[in-house]
């Protein structure tokens, strides 16, 4: 029964990073400019929506912070937020509703 349930455990974590592996990265072209770590943003995104899940994310470049910025769209019980995270420092720039019009 153990190893059942840890078979089932391991399935579903492998599912969790296959899902979040899935995503296409909009803005690849600034990744060696970042000092966050694409791992690291995510982390920081779900950290500031417990049980959110990552629908779709991108690197870009847009005023605030150092300029060079994660956006994470997290779907959360309450709807779909965006999630800003400043590409080098950390920081979470921006945490609001997603309007109708996506970025």
């Amino acid at each position: 029964m153990k190893l059942q349930s840890l078979m089932t455990a391991s399935a579903i974590a492998l599912g969790l990073s296959v899902a979040v592996a899935a995503h296409s990265l909009d803005g690849q072209q600034y990744l060696k400019a970042a000092k966050v770590s694409l791992q690291q943003a995510r982390k920081i995104a779900l950290d500031a929506l417990p049980g959110g899940k990552i629908v779709d994310e991108e690197l870009e470049t847009e005023k605030g912070g150092s300029g060079l910025r994660y956006s994470f769209d997290v779907a959360t019980q309450a709807g779909t937020r965006e999630v800003g995270v400043d590409a080098k420092t950390g920081a979470v720039l921006e945490n609001s509703a997603e309007g109708a019009k996506k970025d």
